[in-house]
């Protein structure tokens, strides 16, 4: 019988290889609409499918912290909006890494917030991962840019949603959780296209208010609906990683979207990942195995 670790990590890595392809849908479709758009388009589908579920199979969870569920909605709109943003101008390898800051986050966040008792395998297996992050990343190469900072926030936004499954998984249902995601991330962007005639905002922040333009093209629609069916999957997915495990220890294996991401990526017309990528990869799901391993 499996441990609940292992399902846990086998959860995330449905997960994460389920992100790194809707960051490459989402890659797409950036060449037509908004990050916004795509953000809205994808939750409203999300939205349907998740009602959809909950009218076949009730929720058992009595539930009971409504702003609990507020705010970890809001989390995940803010690391959405923020995350397709970056994906949008910088390459998809970039931007998954930028991403992947959260564990980090998510590691201070369950020590101060949860008081969750870090091992010291822990700490080595984010050290490791933290290492692999820097040699895919290549700082010393890489143009640090505004749009690289709103990634980390991105991933500051995705610790705090994780954390915050964390203090809700035991009385409401993962889909209800994911429901308060896709319904936040279908409301307020809704707000956000209705204000954007209205105001003038600095130039950073014109991605959160552009104009909302109805796709033309069947094949633009085909690939929201398909980005919505995955995106919620994933959304389940990972709301199940991070209720069945420790969140440290699932933080250090969604590290694994990075090398996903690199090869969507690379499919997409990115270079070939060179040496140190690979080095870094490796260091990556070196971190993970040591992290989930059974304990004797």
């Amino acid at each position: 019988m499996l441990k609940k670790v292992d399902s846990g990590v086998l959860f995330i890595l449905g997960a994460t290889l389920i992100s790194a392809l809707n960051g490459a849908l989402t890659k797409i479709l950036s060449e037509d609409i908004s990050a916004l758009e795509i953000v809205f388009l994808r939750n409203l589908i999300g939205v349907f499918l998740i009602l959809f579920t909950l009218k076949h199979t009730a929720p058992k969870l009595s539930g009971g912290k409504f702003h609990l569920l507020f705010v970890r909605g809001l989390f995940g709109f803010m690391a959405m909006i923020l995350f397709f943003y970056t994906i949008a101008v910088i390459p998809l390898g970039e931007a998954m890494t930028m991403n992947k800051t959260s564990p980090f986050f998510v590691t201070l966040l369950a020590y101060f917030i949860l008081h969750e008792h870090l091992s010291r395998r822990t700490m080595f297996a984010l050290l490791i991962g933290f290492l692999g992050v820097v040699l895919i990343a290549k700082p010393f190469g890489m143009s640090f840019s505004y749009a690289h900072f709103l990634g980390i926030l991105g991933g500051f936004f995705a610790a705090a949603a994780y954390t915050t499954i964390k203090k809700i998984k035991d009385i409401y249902d993962s889909r209800v959780i994911v429901l308060s995601f896709v319904v936040v991330g279908t409301l307020l962007p809704a707000l956000l296209f209705l204000f954007a005639p209205f105001i003038n905002v600095p130039a950073p922040l014109r991605f959160l208010f552009p104009e909302f333009i109805v796709p033309g093209s069947l094949h633009i629609w085909l690939l929201i609906v398909l980005m919505a069916f995955i995106s919620t999957l994933s959304q389940w997915l990972l709301t199940k990683a991070y209720s069945a495990s420790n969140l440290s220890i699932i933080g250090v294996v969604s590290y694994t979207n990075i090398p996903f991401g690199i090869g969507f990526g690379y499919m997409l017309g990115d270079s070939f990942p060179d040496l140190l990528t690979f080095t870094g990869i490796l260091l990556i799901i070196f971190g993970g195995i040591l992290v989930s391993k059974k304990s004797n």
